[in-house]
């Protein structure tokens, strides 16, 4: 065959072209550049524009960058790297970002206006590209404006946006002795209803919903503590000595807490760790006492956890892996959460401290699958809201109303019952002129909306810091020959109350720790305080002292001997004020009390400590058992059985058994360390086991062999 011209060019031109095909297929620098191109062409990339693709191709943007990835693959978008993601790029990123972003998402990128970018959830897509496009090209029908940065820039601010998630997803450690997921069964919300009837477990802060923190096991009785026997102890790794954990128990396996913020599973046969997690909190908290938490609550196979530096935290109870983390409010402003959440249907309930920081309350129900706010109620009303005319000025906006422990609910009203704190400044009334509600009230809340439906007050005007964070507990019971649903609390401010839980109607107060401050109550409940109590510059003596008749310590309620059983103290306190008059002069994130309350001097000590059994009908103090006191209180919760029994720890680290009826002391062991936790009892392999915090330990107790 005879070779023309045109076979020796169309020959030269499938050669080239095969030369090419090889370059541009092996070539380190050339292939992935094509692949990017062919990606675009083929419309695997629509978030890329041309204008993209044509930095990318510039050697000197992206050369190395986009060469390395081309070594994990030709998925397109791994093809597109970041070229500025160095540490300085970060900073420089920083600035920018800081400059043009901060006013909507906060200058750490933490939220505003604008949604938390540190989380690495992102609507418009969490990939380098889709970052950089949303920067740049900015989201339509919303605030988020496109940018005229050039392209180095926003890059360098992609790499910022970068680095807050890196860092957020520091805030944890995961340790775990166990390859295996737990088997622990997963727990409903049927289940929580009927927590009663499974004396088995403990499956929340206070046991039940009723919060009356009672088992109806009897194994161990008044006949039979003798028999008493240590089971096992583990040692927490915590240096502090406020412990204040309850823990739960399902199947084999209980979750508790360590200070400052780490959750333990535990094998409930051995006490050896499963797993732990480990948060790591921020260098600078903003806490009125102590690094603590009091537990975690259990849905599903989900425990949730709140955080000193104000985040809901959904960990994966088999393994401890983080679900979700989010913030409920800011720990720079003052805000923490100590207590243990509580689930409500398919709800997660959670409160804040902070009110020495001249915070406004609130309590927030979350979604317990995906974090999402459902609602957040205000304790401190909002202009234009019931309650707002009983602060003067601008007080309310810093009026404190904390809501820093564990409630109560009721399924059958479907109501939420929850205590609040202190109005701040705490001693300096002037500043806030008015009863300051709904500061040192009980709040009964609609559980699927978080509309208020009663509150009652048990301060008015408080001036000596006695919350009301009490936990309510909620009793069926004959009251003056009618069967009513009562909410029952001995409050801070040394008086038990009896309330209609579905109307609110107040019923009857009676004193059940020393009190000088009140004078009478109205047919409402609501009293006339005594001008003699006041705080003064000079100091005024007043009982209760400054940690109340009562305080955050869980009582218990026994449906058998149908008595309430509280840590009480008598104290007197020194309480003084200061000249503050105006909420201007706060500064954020600093106490903000209006001076300070002490135990008193001279021969005025603490005061005397007991373990007291009331009868809600009338009030009455049926017994009382004598504790040591100590000038700093640490005391601990009670929990009584269907054995008869009241288990309480003393100062001196005595774990007590008390004689239910009587107040008799019917046992002790020495734990060598007080306690400011609260006793649980549970079964295991038909053995009922009594477990309780004390010192830096959690100690177990069943029946000898």
């Amino acid at each position: 065959m005879k070779i023309t011209r045109r076979h020796v060019e169309v020959t030269s031109f499938f050669l080239l072209l095969s030369m090419l095909a090889i370059l541009v297929l092996t070539h380190p620098k050339v292939k992935p550049r094509s692949t990017v191109i062919i990606a675009k062409l083929l419309g695997q990339t629509p978030e890329k524009t041309w204008p993209n693709i044509w930095h990318e191709l510039l050697p000197h943007n992206t050369s190395t960058a986009i060469t390395k990835a081309a070594g994990a693959g030709a998925n397109p978008y791994r093809l597109t790297v970041n070229p500025h993601n160095t540490t300085t790029d970060a900073t420089a990123g920083k600035l920018i970002f800081q400059s043009q972003c901060a006013g909507c998402h906060g200058s750490m990128g933490k939220g505003g206006t604008g949604p938390d970018l540190s989380t690495g959830a992102f609507r418009h897509g969490a990939s380098d590209l889709a970052i950089y496009n949303t920067i740049s090209n900015g989201v339509a029908s919303t605030a988020m404006q496109g940018t005229k940065l050039p392209p180095n820039s926003i890059w360098q601010v992609v790499t910022f946006i970068r680095s807050l998630q890196e860092a957020h997803n520091k805030l944890a450690t995961i340790k775990t002795n166990n390859t295996h997921l737990i088997s622990a069964p997963s727990v409903s919300y049927e289940q929580l209803i009927n927590a009663t009837q499974q004396p088995e477990k403990w499956l929340m802060y206070s046991g039940s919903y009723n919060s009356h923190r009672h088992s109806s096991l009897n194994q161990i009785n008044r006949n039979n503590t003798k028999d008493l026997t240590l089971n096992w102890v583990y040692q927490f790794e915590t240096n502090s000595q406020m412990v204040q954990t309850t823990p739960l128990v399902v199947g084999n396996t209980m979750y508790l807490t360590e200070p400052p913020n780490n959750v333990i599973a535990l094998d409930t046969q051995t006490g050896l760790p499963i797993w732990d997690y480990k948060r790591n909190l921020p260098e600078k908290l903003t806490l009125c006492c102590f690094q603590t938490n009091r537990g975690v609550a259990l849905l599903g196979n989900l425990l949730y956890l709140g955080t000193l530096d104000g985040h809901l935290v959904a960990l994966d109870a088999r393994n401890g892996n983080v679900k979700w983390d989010i913030e409920v409010a800011d720990y720079r402003a003052g805000y923490s959460i100590t207590s243990a959440p509580l689930v409500v249907k398919d709800k997660i309930i959670i409160g804040t401290a902070g009110g020495e920081f001249g915070i406004r309350g609130f309590l927030d129900a979350y979604n317990a699958k995906t974090g999402k706010r459902e609602w957040r109620t205000y304790t401190v009303p909002g202009p234009d809201e019931p309650g707002h005319e009983s602060w003067s000025g601008d007080s309310w906006k810093t009026g404190g109303a904390p809501t820093w422990m564990t409630g109560s609910f009721d399924p059958e009203l479907n109501l939420i019952y929850w205590g609040t704190g202190n109005p701040n400044p705490n001693f300096a009334g002037a500043a806030r002129i008015g009863d300051n509600l709904y500061s040192d009230s009980v709040l009964a809340l609609n559980a699927d909306t978080g509309k208020l439906q009663w509150h009652y007050q048990f301060t008015p005007h408080d001036e000596h810091d006695w919350d009301a964070n009490q936990i309510p507990v909620l009793v069926d019971i004959v009251y003056e020959n009618k069967l009513r649903k009562l909410l029952l609390a001995a409050n801070r401010n040394g008086f038990f109350y009896a309330l209609d839980r579905e109307t609110g109607e107040f019923l009857r107060a009676t004193a059940f720790a020393k009190q000088t401050w009140l004078e009478s109550f109205n047919p409402q409940g609501k009293p006339t305080i005594l001008a003699e109590s006041t705080p003064t510059p000079q100091g005024t003596l007043t009982s209760p002292g400054p940690m109340g008749g009562t305080n955050w310590w869980s009582p218990s309620y026994s449906p058998v001997t149908k008595l309430f059983y509280v840590p009480s103290i008598d104290g007197t306190g020194l309480y003084f004020n200061q000249s503050i008059t105006a909420i201007s002069d706060r500064t954020p994130g600093k106490q903000f009390k209006g001076s300070v309350a002490t135990f008193g001097t001279g021969n005025l000590g603490p005061g005397n400590a007991s373990i007291r059994a009331i009868a809600p009908q009338t009030g009455a103090i049926k017994w009382e058992y004598p504790l040591v006191a100590t000038s700093s209180f640490r005391m601990a919760g009670v929990l009584s059985t269907a054995g008869q029994l009241v288990f309480t720890v003393d100062a001196q680290g005595k774990f007590l058994a008390l004689d239910a009826e009587s107040g008799k002391k019917i046992w002790h062991a020495n734990l060598g360390s007080s306690s400011v936790a609260a006793p649980i009892t549970y079964m295991n392999d038909n053995k009922q086991f009594l477990a309780i915090v004390a010192g830096r330990a959690i100690f177990t107790f069943s029946l000898g062999e």
